[in-house]
């Protein structure tokens, strides 16, 4: 099974690597996106050493001109974590002035896209994230809940990534489906 995992930038990055890890020891096919900003918390020499293949990141990537068709076209699941308040806000409000955004319009959710959300208790309750949430729910996202829990910033509350392992096992029930 092709999974397209996109990170984007946040703390939990780091949890998304355990992931991308265990899929990549259970033989799945993993491609990663990321954002500019994921690369502040997690280098492309990782994603690519988990991967053994090259991270895309640009939309005009030379010699990959129709990335943002052809990986969405290429994936089973297509997974977007962490999903940061930016990165929900944007996508719901069909932004797409970075690969994971255009990767999303071009997507006609004929394939799972499943949103794992990242990030501190306050962008999380905000009014927009939760409307963009309830959004891409509505346009047929899978969003999963976050935990509460000790944040990263020392705040106790929601928004904290769901552990790994919940996400994986997710993927082995959405696999034995198919």
């Amino acid at each position: 099974m092709k999974i397209l995992f996109q990170f984007t930038g946040s703390i939990a990055a780091f949890k998304a690597c355990q992931l991308v890890s265990s899929l990549v020891k259970a033989d799945y096919s993993v491609q990663t996106v990321a954002t500019k900003s994921a690369f502040e918390f997690v280098g492309r020499a990782t994603l690519e050493g988990l991967t053994n293949r090259a991270v895309a990141s640009e939309v005009y990537e030379p010699g990959h001109p129709m990335d943002h068709i052809s990986l969405a076209r290429e994936a089973d699941l297509i997974l977007l974590c962490p999903a940061t308040a930016n990165s929900i806000n944007k996508l719901a409000a069909g932004i797409a002035d970075d690969l994971i955004g255009t990767l999303f319009l071009a997507n006609n959710f004929k394939k799972p896209y499943w949103v794992v959300p990242a990030m501190n208790t306050q962008m999380y309750e905000h009014p927009a994230t939760q409307e963009s949430l309830k959004k891409l729910s509505h346009w047929g996202a899978r969003i999963f809940d976050t935990q509460d829990g000790r944040l990263a910033c020392g705040e106790v509350g929601s928004g904290k990534m769901v552990e790994p392992d919940e996400v994986f096992k997710e993927i082995e029930k959405f696999k034995g489906t198919r």
